[in-house]
């Protein structure tokens, strides 16, 4: 019959400085995920509630504008799309007020190694080819 169409696999990055989130970018164009960069967390949720199935990987801010934080994100993917491999990222170090961060959510402390963020990212497109 035809052949069997593969859906993209994405990184989600989620960073509003518009820099930082360049960088993450560039850098996860090197791997074979499609890249989609939002700037909140609310945009980051409409992207997946349309193609969650498409996304295998959320590179997240903790400090984000609007009413959700990084936090608030990845609580809810983790319950919502719990294939997702996501990995949660600040410029501050965690404290009480932010909570504990879930326990399959990878934290990296600002600025990121280039080689880690690579790392999870191809974990994730392993895992999702596994699905």
């Amino acid at each position: 019959m035809g052949q069997r169409i593969e859906p993209h696999r994405v990184a989600l990055i989620v960073e509003d400085d518009f820099e930082v989130r360049g960088l993450a970018a560039a850098l996860l164009e090197e791997t074979d995920l499609k890249v989609v960069e939002t700037s909140s967390a609310e945009e980051a949720l409409d992207y997946l509630t349309r193609h969650s199935e498409e996304v295998a990987f959320l590179f997240a801010d903790l400090r984000l504008p609007c009413l959700m934080d990084g936090m608030d994100l990845v609580r809810t993917v983790r319950l919502k799309w719990p294939w997702v491999r996501t990995v949660l990222t600040s410029g501050r170090p965690l404290d009480d007020e932010t909570g504990d961060v879930p326990r399959d959510v990878r934290f990296m402390p600002k600025p990121w190694r280039a080689l880690e963020v690579l790392m999870e990212a191809e974990r994730a497109s392993q895992t999702y080819r596994r699905n």
